[in-house]
């Protein structure tokens, strides 16, 4: 096979990070969704009532549970009589607690969105990560519903969630009354959006007493009413939880509740009404949700009505449930709480009304919450054991089908612990009387049978765990390899390609698909098995350049004291990615980090200390600077003043440096070819840029001050805000009509590009990360090149290259094709910088293992109406921005050190999966669910930032496009043919020889050096 070049090279590694991010969803996240299942409900004899007619389901999406239950100074707006006394703000809820049914809290799983959630209170079953990924409002897998089981089921609320039990149900057997998307403006008051659904429900009823039709529908026995209150979701997005917006709604929600209830009993008048009141999510406190935060995890359940148990009460002391201390201050602990699992919901609700359980129900029914004699619970109990059996049984025949020497649940191998005859020895003991112990028994089974569960979803994990691992190992060395073959032997090596080792290859890929084709393995699975055959087969067939690159790279390691050096710079290195990891868990290592990071320059001697003593000392403040973002809380409260500073600060760097940018550009070497004409244009499109920050801080704070005087968005700010945005960002381009194509200007005008964006995005500190890390980068780069020049004193004398031809370029009128000079170890510690500054992009200003740390409060200053997509959109690209500036900085350095462009990002890429790689095998699916997600998240982002990396490569030089760049004259001088390289240390080695060195050589003798490799 020929050998790939830079462009196969990204291209491989973005096809196989994004096929693998896939494996964990294939290993730990298998969709519980099976058909084939005969659905099991309540046996009763004939003429026997079921507990309710009837169940009506209120949902307050985004509703915490500790918020529902504690007591506050009355919330209501200004204007109305209020009182600063503690009360509890849903008085009727709670007195359902206290006099009417059962409460307890349900826990979500993640990911806590109001999709998922939804559908394990309806449907009983938890999606995998996978499913939801692939629909938002829509069904992207059919599953069977409470909805879908019942006689016929009206709902009102959301349009985001109403159509996916609707469109997936029995024609006709579900009503969906919804209001308009452009209903959801966060910046309205969004009570009006539960008010909605009480109104639309009081119509309903009350056009029931004027229509016989309608009346006789409602009146039929299993019917379900749904409604979906989506203000206090609304509202906690847009002022918190703890708002008194947010505590306002929750008593709005409570009056609601209350008018139906009544309403309905009214209506009926037959006491055969069950009600289910509870959350599909709650919230953070910074008004976000989406991980395993137990805040977010965390949801109300009261149930009272027929069929539901009375509460049970304690006369002194606490009763049981409150032992985790989380509901100490509700007030309620003389109330037995009855903690369940949110897809148990599903369950009860099918009981109350005698549905049959969603056939992929996983929920276990909480008998607490039922108000039936001993035996009704026992026959409960069972009829739910058998439907979850029946889902095992239906799995378990598909897994024989395609697996090779299926090896059965231990708990159902034998004969005599088979499913029949435990469910017919459950039966026998209800027959006879033993109610307790057949409720015992059918508990057992049930957990027997997810268990069971659990064993099919993982049967294949250690094959796939062991593939995927063969796989990233494989990457981890066919990149190095090719960084290798690229940039330090330039290409020269040759492959070792044997008959047998090409057989013995092939053989083993024949072998693997084999076994896939014949087990009925989904595609993904065979995506997995070809890249570790692939990448091994390179590796092993190159491996005379891996052999060649470290003796070439190591040639100045020599003695006992050069081996041990290196030796403790490689653990260091590992060390310093192992830390990495774990600052996924803890971001103060990034602060530790970044204070060691102030003092590195220090190592190499007090000779370059002075003669660089005000570039170190700028490197020093800038990582002091940088090292109190990650100490700085992740939860930040929304402030005009310090959105303002950041932008006054970045608006002053464009105005010093326009004031002073003859002095700055004239220390360098390259002048860029700059006229007075050039100067004009360029100053003038400068100008222009700084007035666009003015102008969003002005903008911003106006949309700021009235948003929080709730008068919503004005549609000129709206307007204006979007203007500033894209103008910033298509002024660069009014730059190419007269270029200064030096390097310093080129990084100022990028930072200026995207420094509205980090006004206008920003509700805190962001501006002023933005401003701290654009500063420090530049002063790296600068850094780095002052470091190569004081390490490479000495190179072979300037000479005339004999590869040099002259051709027209647009940019230059003369282009010689660039000599590069090899890859280092040094330069191994200068990707270990890229690399730890990436992660630190990330980190800085909120934790984005966690998608909740992420405000949507700046986004509403340009999309005030509820679009999942496009608000993620704009929140995306203020993440992205930082790495954009960070990618035109490490091309610069490419270009400085006499690196080839792609040099210094595909050694990234080469040493990042060490990181990827800890992470998959950190990923959990049990335990806790903030855990969980979390584990998640940090592999995805681990996997995907190869890919970034390589997007940031393309990026990188469409920015720095036509730059030209100075080489110091420090860098090379005549006096002798060998250099000597200076250790991370600072301690001094023997030079790297001739070949390391000409590149340099050639590099002064040519001059500036522009981007596209033509010397100024």
């Amino acid at each position: 096979m020929a050998k790939l070049g830079r462009g196969g090279f990204l291209a491989i590694a973005v096809i196989f990070h994004l096929v693998y991010i896939f494996s964990i969803f294939d290993i730990y996240f298998v969709s519980p969704v099976v058909s084939g299942m005969r659905a099991y409900k309540v046996e009763r004899s004939q003429g026997a009532q079921v507990p309710a007619k009837r169940l009506v389901l209120f949902v307050g999406d985004g509703l915490r549970a500790d918020k529902a239950f504690q007591s506050f100074p009355d919330p209501s707006p200004a204007g109305s009589d209020s009182d600063s006394t503690p009360k509890p703000l849903a008085p009727f809820l709670r007195s359902r607690v206290l006099s009417h049914g059962t409460f307890g809290v349900s826990h979500t799983r993640v990911p806590t969105e109001s999709r998922p959630g939804h559908v394990a209170l309806i449907a009983g079953l938890y999606e995998d990560v996978s499913a939801v990924t692939t629909g938002w409002k829509l069904n992207p897998v059919n599953f069977d519903s409470v909805f879908n089981r019942s006689s016929h089921t009206w709902s009102w609320g959301s349009p985001d969630i109403l159509p996916m039990f609707k469109e997936g149900a029995v024609p006709g057997r579900i009503d969906a009354d919804m209001y308009g998307e452009e209903a959801e403006d966060y910046t309205q008051d969004a009570t009006q959006l539960d008010i909605w659904v009480f109104e639309k429900v009081k119509g309903l009823f009350a056009s029931a007493k004027l229509n016989s039709t309608l009346d006789s529908a409602l009146r039929e026995e299993k019917t379900v009413f749904f409604l979906h209150l989506l203000g206090l979701d609304t509202t906690g997005h847009s002022y918190r939880p703890y708002s008194k917006e947010y505590l306002h709604n929750i008593k709005v929600v409570d009056q609601g509740v209350k008018e139906i209830t009544e309403l309905i009993e009214e209506f009926y008048s037959d006491e055969r009404t069950a009600f289910v009141f509870t959350a599909d999510h709650g919230m953070s406190d910074w008004g976000s949700h989406g991980d395993g935060h137990p805040d977010n995890t965390r949801t109300p359940l009261i149930a009272w009505g027929s069929g539901v148990a009375r509460p049970k009460k304690w006369e002194s002391g606490k009763a049981p449930g409150h032992e985790d201390g989380f509901s100490a201050d509700w007030g309620l602990d003389l109330v037995q709480r009855h903690d369940v699992a949110q897809a148990d919901v599903a369950a009860l609700m099918s009981y109350l009304i005698g549905l049959e359980f969603p056939v992929n129900s996983v929920g276990e029914l909480p008998l607490t919450y039922l108000a039936g004699d001993m035996e009704e619970k026992a026959e409960a109990a069972l009829a739910n054991a058998q439907a979850v059996l029946e889902m095992y049984r239906v799995k378990e025949l598909h897994k024989q089908a395609a697996a090779f020497h299926y090896q059965p649940y231990s708990a159902f191998s034998t004969e005599e612990d088979s499913i029949y005859n435990r469910t017919r020895a459950i039966r026998s003991m209800i027959d006879s009387g033993q109610f307790e112990e057949a409720i015992r028994q059918s508990s057992e089974v049930l957990q027997h049978a997810l268990q069971g569960l659990r064993y099919l979803q993982t049967y294949n994990w250690l094959f796939l765990r062991a593939l995927v691992t063969l796989g990233y190992l494989g990457w981890i060395a066919y990149a190095l390899m090719t960084v290798i073959d690229l940039h330090v032997l330039h290409s020269t090596s040759h492959t070792q390609r044997t008959f047998v080792s090409n057989s013995a290859f092939t053989s083993l890929l024949i072998v693997l698909y084999s076994s896939l084709f014949l087990q009925k393995s989904p595609w993904t699975y065979y995506a997995y098995g070809v890249f570790p055959v692939y990448f091994w087969e390179e590796v092993f067939a190159r491996r005379s350049a891996l052999t060649a690159g470290c003796k070439t790279i190591s040639r100045h390691i020599s003695g006992f004291r050069g081996h041990a050096l290196f030796a403790f710079q490689s653990v260091a290195f590992v060390a310093i990615l192992e830390a990495l990891v774990q600052s996924y868990f803890h971001r103060t290592i990034f602060t530790v980090c970044y204070v060691l990071g102030a003092i590195w320059p220090i190592f190499y001697g007090t000779q370059f200390f002075k003669e660089n003593k005000l570039l170190v000392i700028s490197w020093m403040v800038g990582c002091l600077m940088l090292s109190t973002f990650t100490v700085l809380p992740v939860v930040k409260v929304e402030s005009s003043a310090t959105i303002s500073a950041g932008g006054i600060l970045m608006a002053g760097t464009g105005i010093l440096y326009m004031l002073f940018e003859r002095s700055i550009i004239s220390l360098s070497l390259a002048r860029g070819g700059m006229t007075a004409s050039h100067d004009i244009v360029s100053r003038s499109v400068m100008g222009i840029q700084v007035g666009l920050i003015l102008l969003a801080i002005i903008v911003t704070r106006s949309s700021i001050a009235s948003l929080q005087a709730k008068k919503g968005l004005p549609l000129g700010n709206q307007i204006v805000g979007w203007f500033t945005l894209i103008a910033s960002l298509g002024l660069p381009f009014v730059h190419k009509f007269r270029p200064n194509k030096h390097y310093l200007h080129r990084l100022i005008v990028i930072f200026l590009t995207f420094s509205p964006s980090f006004v206008i995005l920003t509700i805190s500190y962001e501006g002023l990360f933005y401003f701290a890390f654009c500063t420090t980068l530049i002063t790296w780069i600068r850094l780095e090149h002052r470091i190569y020049a004081f390490s490479n004193p000495k190179a072979s004398s300037p000479t005339p290259s004999t590869n040099r031809t002259s051709t027209p370029d647009v940019l230059s009128t003369k282009k010689t094709l660039p000599p590069y000079r090899p890859l280092t170890i040094s330069d191994m510690r200068i990707a270990l910088f890229f690399f730890y500054l990436l992660q630190s992009a990330f980190f800085s200003t909120g934790n984005i293992a966690s998608i909740s740390s992420f405000s949507l409060d700046a986004v509403y200053r340009l999309i005030p109406i509820f679009d999942p997509f496009s608000q993620g959109a704009l929140l995306l690209f203020k993440i992205m921005v930082p790495f954009a500036v960070l990618s035109a900085n490490l091309g610069i350095l490419n270009l400085r050190l006499g690196l080839e462009p792609s040099a210094l990002f595909m050694l990234v890429m080469a040493i990042s999966d060490v990181m990827t790689l800890n992470f998959f095998w950190m990923v959990r699916d049990e335990g806790s669910w903030l855990d969980i997600g979390t584990t998640i998240s940090h592999f995805v982002i681990g996997s995907l930032l190869n890919v970034f990396v390589a997007g940031l490569e393309g990026l990188s030089g469409w920015f720095i496009g036509g730059v030209e760049v100075d080489v110091d004259e420090e860098v090379v001088t005549e006096d002798n043919n060998e250099g000597h390289e200076v250790d991370g240390l600072g301690k001094e080695g023997e030079g790297v020889g001739d070949k390391a060195h000409a590149a340099p050589a050639e590099i002064m003798a040519a001059g500036p050096i522009a981007a596209n490799g033509s010397p100024s």
